[in-house]
């Protein structure tokens, strides 16, 4: 009978998993709906990419699930609160972990694009620089139109203020330093490139969220959760052309 040997990687994702899914449910960050995502996601981020990538989404997680709940009475009070207390559900976790994951299908059938890593932890950052602006910038009454520049209610979808522009340069910046920190050891890409190439394109991508929120999202042709997974596979994408054009 033959036995399954794991090898030191394999054990470190499926202990981040574990540890992902146990604070999850302690911290009630996600619903049951959620963990059965984020394991799926996590399992397929951490085997058919790099458990390193699995890092930058627990930070993601924890982070951006804080900055839900950050306020969550006068959220209420504007109507601008997530559903069931900020629990996040099986569409929550797709939306943000989607567009990782087919990097990571891509990387399993394509090992050793040089981009792969950027494009994994750009996508990364694009969900929590967004986070970050919807729920810190939502109670910020200096909103506008990202396509009009007109004054909008708070929380509007598209609508861009100053404090959820700072609060998404800063979700893309938290997500860049974890991105240099477990940067591979052999990659190609010098630490301070892929510190500027994740921070830009995070907050980037929070603009093609806001874009999509405007012009697509408010006339009912699609929904919230889409136009977060498409804005963070705009990520992966950008993150692509960055380093065929600058690197």
């Amino acid at each position: 009978m033959s036995t399954l040997n794991l090898g030191d990687e394999q054990l470190i994702s499926i202990a981040l998993v574990l540890t992902l899914l146990i604070f999850s449910r302690i911290k009630d960050l996600l619903d049951f709906s959620g963990i059965v995502a984020a394991t799926v996601t996590g399992l397929t981020v951490s085997f058919l990419g790099h458990w390193t990538w699995l890092v930058a989404l627990f930070v993601f997680l924890v982070t951006g699930s804080f900055a839900t709940k950050w306020r969550m009475e006068e959220k209420k009070a504007l109507s601008l609160a997530e559903a069931n207390e900020g629990l996040r559900g099986w569409r929550n976790v797709l939306a943000n972990g989607g567009a990782v994951s087919i990097v990571a299908i891509y990387n399993y059938y394509s090992p050793g694009e040089e981009w792969i890593y950027l494009a994994a932890i750009a996508s990364i950052s694009v969900a929590l620089s967004d986070t970050l602006a919807s729920e810190i910038g939502s109670l910020d009454i200096r909103t506008r139109s990202i396509t009009t520049l007109q004054s909008v209610p708070a929380g509007t979808n598209g609508g861009m203020s100053p404090t959820g522009t700072v609060a998404a340069f800063f979700g893309a910046l938290i997500i860049a330093v974890i991105g240099v920190i477990f940067s591979p050891s052999d990659s190609s890409v010098s630490n301070i490139n892929l510190f500027i190439f994740i921070t830009v394109i995070g907050w980037l991508g929070c603009q093609v969220d806001s874009l999509l929120g405007a012009l697509l999202e408010n006339r009912g042709y699609i929904g919230k959760h889409s136009v977060n997974f498409l804005a963070t596979f705009s990520g992966a994408l950008m993150a692509i052309l960055f380093h065929y054009q600058f690197l």
